[in-house]
């Protein structure tokens, strides 16, 4: 595909990030006068693709706000459990045990920030050009990169108070004195609705995907629609605070000190009818569908192909195949060997995905084989072998430990296969994180008619001619083929037709079949005040499906070719018991997650792994939401000691850190 920046202007959005200072101040000396490139379309395009070249690198979107970041929820795990999940790095935070020394808090604040800063250069350039003047010839264009500056800020600020809270909001570029660099922090729902009041004039500038050329690779029209209606049901959510606010409605779960809290019910009103018009402007448009296929879907983002059909992705951040994007290594089912098939073993697969969530699928739900890999790629030897053919072997008994099966290496490009058989060491994937699909606009549209109307069939003005069910249905449905499709329509007709039930049997549930791995579940179940309770719930249906004999002790399986190097996973016993099994009819097997001991005190996966998994949110009790835990519900990251010491006193941590 097509990307929209250069290798030299990626360079240029890495280089702007050197500084004086290391704060705030993100100007390169080198930057060409403010005057000269504001005067120019030509170079004003250049200095917004900056801003794409920034959300490039590892410590934005290329590995960490598009994969790190967005863990641990009920569903996705952080590797290295057990005595792995300690203090510093990842694997703490995606614990909530991290250290405030950990250094990457601080490169991942100064990299977003720089960003920030170079939209804001934008913006106000953009604002005093004589270009950017009705009547003017090149009026609409500079529009659309002041549109694109705006969008681009509101997204990454977005991200870092859903981070760490309460940061500094500045909204200008620093002052070479340095008078304006540091900061105190700003209330996060201030900076939402400013955020807010920027997109609405965002949605007036930028173009609709597919009209003149423009891609789902820059900002959209319907992705400052749909990222302003995030906005607004995220500022009507919960979220934990330094204090509590007046008129706001404290949880029933939240800390003494520092509240879970909400707006009260009429300015959650305003925020979801504000959300309401702006998912039914992207619906009404027509500008983004489906994709009749889930699977193809995936395969497309594998092969780094835009979707120019459906669009079902309303903005897709432009990565650099072979300089940027960690989507399938860090995340992705995982070549463990080197191998004939595919070369270098050049993956990690970080993120997992756990055996409820793999058994809370219905069976002929095809997001589910696309979703959950339970299965690695290594050589029929186990060993690195680049003379053997690659195979795809089970993993056992490993219930927090499957991968996120929708960067996957068999869908990958044949640029990247041939690449990788050469190399013997990490190379960028190129693929591109997507930070907004059709499926989310219809899932948040479903949760605003469903709050607003009172339930999932009834109607509220101004919508977009669909019930909440019924926005739900086109989520659900899609993903089931033709002869099961009446099976999906059977579901979405028995889910609840009161409000609450249908949000938590509908809603809630949905989310997580259709995004898992993706990004969106921890943030989603932050603002409805479940992240606590969905992981305890998650530990407590592992030990109950344990029991209960939901999952077999073994699984049996056949192959699709007479090499047996590809599981036909058609035909693998997932709900069968072992004695129920004919083993003459399978041609391998395996111990599966059954194969757990409840009983002796010493099995690792029940008494040592699943105590550790998000110990620092709920405890290493299992029978108990929090026990032990420093705060309630501090699902926030701390600032680093490093960006502290550098603020010249203006920012301090909160939370008992």
């Amino acid at each position: 595909m097509k990307k929209i920046f250069s290798m030299m202007i990626l360079s240029a959005g890495i280089l702007g990030l050197s500084s004086c200072s290391d704060f705030l101040d993100q100007n390169s000396p080198s930057e060409m006068n403010q005057t000269t490139v504001y005067n120019s379309t030509y170079y004003t395009s250049l200095r917004v693709n900056k801003l794409y070249g920034g959300m490039g690198q590892d410590r934005t979107y290329s590995q960490d706000w598009s994969i790190t970041t967005n863990i641990n929820s009920d569903i996705e795990l952080v590797d290295g459990l057990g005595n792995g999940a300690y203090e510093a790095g990842n694997r703490g935070a995606g614990n909530y045990n991290v250290s405030t020394g950990w250094s990457t808090l601080t490169d991942e604040w100064t990299a977003m920030y720089g960003i920030i800063e170079d939209a804001n250069d934008i913006i106000e350039g953009i604002r005093q050009s004589p270009l950017f003047v009705e009547g003017n010839d090149s009026y609409q264009e500079m529009g659309r990169y002041l549109g694109e500056a705006l969008t681009i800020r509101a997204m990454v600020y977005f991200d870092m108070l859903r981070y760490w809270g309460d940061i500094p909001m500045k909204l200008e570029t620093s002052q070479p004195d340095l008078s304006n660099a540091f900061m105190a922090k700003t209330d996060r729902d201030v900076i939402m609705d400013t955020l807010m009041v920027d997109l609405e004039e965002a949605t007036k500038l930028l173009p609709w995907a597919g009209e003149n050329g423009y891609t789902t690779e820059h900002v959209t029209k319907g992705y400052a629609h749909a990222l302003l209606a995030q906005i607004a049901m995220t500022r009507a959510g919960y979220a934990i605070r330094e204090k509590a606010k007046d008129g706001y409605e404290t949880a029933s779960y939240s800390d003494p000190v520092y509240p879970t809290q909400r707006p009260g019910a009429e300015e959650r009103k305003a925020l979801y009818e504000k959300a309401l018009k702006h998912l039914t402007a992207v619906i009404v448009s027509g500008k983004h569908q489906l994709n009749p296929s889930f699977e193809n879907e995936w395969y497309l983002i594998n092969q780094q192909t835009l979707d120019l059909t459906y669009q079902e992705n309303l903005f897709e951040i432009p990565m650099k195949y072979n300089v940027t994007s960690e989507l399938g290594y860090t995340i992705g089912v995982r070549i463990t060997k080197d191998n004939a098939t595919f070369g270098n073993g050049n993956s990690s697969g970080k993120v997992k995905l756990t055996a409820p969530f793999f058994y809370s699928y219905k069976q002929n739900d095809t997001r589910r084989d696309v979703t959950v890999a339970p299965y690695e790629i290594t050589t029929t030897s186990g060993s690195d072998n680049r003379a053997e053919q690659a195979v795809e072997k089970m993993l056992k008994n490993a219930p927090f430990g499957l991968y996120v099966g929708k960067w996957n290496p068999r869908w990958m490009s044949e640029t990247w296969l041939s690449d990788n058989q050469k190399i013997d060491s990490k190379h960028m994937t190129g693929i591109n994180p997507v930070k907004m699909r059709y499926s989310n606009v219809l899932l948040f549209y479903a949760e605003c008619m469903n709050e607003l109307a009172g339930g999932p069939d009834a109607t509220y003005p101004d919508n977009a001619g669909l019930t909440a069910r019924q926005a739900l249905a086109l989520v659900h449905e899609r993903a089931y083929d033709d002869e099961h499709k009446a099976e999906a329509q059977a579901y979405v007709a028995s889910l609840p037709s009161d409000k609450e039930g249908f949000f938590n049997d509908g809603i809630v549930q949905e989310n997580a079949w259709e995004f898992a791995g993706e990004g969106f579940r921890k943030y989603d179940l932050i603002r409805w005040n479940l992240l606590v309770q969905k992981i305890y719930e998650f530990k407590q249906t592992y030990l109950r499906q344990l029991a209960d004999g939901t999952y077999p002790e073994k699984v049996f399986f056949n192959y699709t070719d007479d090499s047996k190097s590809r599981i036909d996973f058609s035909s693998v016993t997932w709900y069968t018991p072992v004695e129920e099994v004919n083993e003459a009819d399978y041609q391998d097997s395996c111990d599966w997650f059954g194969k757990a001991d409840l009983e002796s005190g010493t099995d690792t996966q029940v008494n040592t792994n699943l105590p550790s998994i998000c110990s620092g949110l709920v405890g290493n009790d299992v029978n108990s939401m929090d026990a032990g835990v420093a705060v309630k519900n501090r699902y926030l990251m701390p600032i680093s000691l490093t960006t502290i010491s550098d603020s010249q006193g203006y920012l301090s941590n909160s939370y008992g850190y």
